[in-house]
């Protein structure tokens, strides 16, 4: 499966019996599925199913999906004025200017009084209904298929960011785990310092005891567990990315867990070499997620 990002736009127009019928679909990220519609005035009848098609083909998003209907002159119903009732109301309108200066009646403020204006209902049938109903829904399964195309597109380039920072990761951590500063010499050279130091500072303290804390302070400083943990977040990471599908909730799991572990190297470090490599890896981590909050 391939991965989707949580925005898009697609467009699909169709033509059934004279009725022109044009959708148009958007997404933006979004913690689930929620769907916002504009249906064409009379077709509020298709809301659930609308809804339901959208929930069942995507897994997370904001959606926008807007249906425009269109109908051809011959099969559009012809507004029927009452004549009688518009020369009335245009005599008492003539009156009331005449003998209180009231303003004039225009045309249109006359026919938009009640009564004047009537356009009847187009009578259709319940099999025409349903006919352009079902016209309607494949208008929109074309639509719908035009935005995942445009998701999976975007997708695509995002996988390949977010690869490119899983290499980053990966190459950061393997530079602390062969950083100079892990090495038994540089650790024993770095206890000796210390405890030459505090001794030089005052001669009463126990050297043997002084030995002993030092080591366990360089015991309490070892990644070794954090660089495990990276190495092996960093081949979920990449299942992830391979294996496709609606993995962004996945993804920004593992970001966290990889932010834990780069924190944790740097309050451990007890060298700057591996510090700066500790704030590297949070700064690629930082952008590393919010790529992930586009990913359905």
């Amino acid at each position: 499966m391939n991965l989707q990002s949580m925005t898009g736009f697609a467009r699909a127009v169709a033509e059934h019996e004279g009725t022109s019928i044009a959708w148009e679909v958007k997404s933006v990220n979004g913690k689930s599925v929620e769907v916002r519609l504009r249906l064409a005035q009379g077709f509020e009848r298709l809301e659930p199913a609308v809804r339901q098609l959208l929930q069942k083909r995507f897994a997370r998003g904001n959606f926008q999906a807007t249906l425009t209907i269109g109908r051809a002159a011959g099969a559009q119903a012809q507004p029927v004025v009452n004549e009688a009732f518009l020369k009335d109301l245009a005599g008492l309108a003539k009156r009331l200017q005449e003998q209180f200066g009231a303003a004039p009646a225009t045309s249109d403020g006359l026919l938009s009084l009640r009564g004047v204006l009537d356009i009847p209902e187009t009578v259709e049938t319940e099999e025409a209904r349903a006919a352009l109903d079902a016209a309607i829904m494949a208008a929109l399964d074309v639509a719908l298929k035009g935005l995942e195309q445009a998701r999976q597109s975007e997708g695509a380039a995002l996988a390949l960011l977010l690869s490119g920072h899983i290499d980053t990761i990966e190459a950061l951590t393997l530079r602390a785990e062969a950083d100079p500063s892990r090495e038994t010499v540089a650790i024993r050279e770095r206890i000796a310092e210390q405890v030459r130091l505090l001794m030089d500072a005052s001669a009463n303290l126990d050297a043997t005891r002084l030995h002993m804390e030092a080591a366990f302070l360089a015991t309490k400083a070892d990644i070794r567990e954090e660089i495990d943990r990276l190495k092996t977040h960093v081949a979920s990471g990449r299942a992830l990315l391979e294996g496709g599908g609606a993995v962004g909730r996945k993804l920004d799991f593992l970001a966290q867990e990889f932010n834990r572990e780069s924190n944790t190297l740097c309050s451990k470090s007890n060298a700057a070499a591996v510090t700066a490599i500790g704030l590297e890896l949070k700064a690629v981590v930082d952008q590393f997620r919010e790529q992930i909050q586009n990913l359905e």
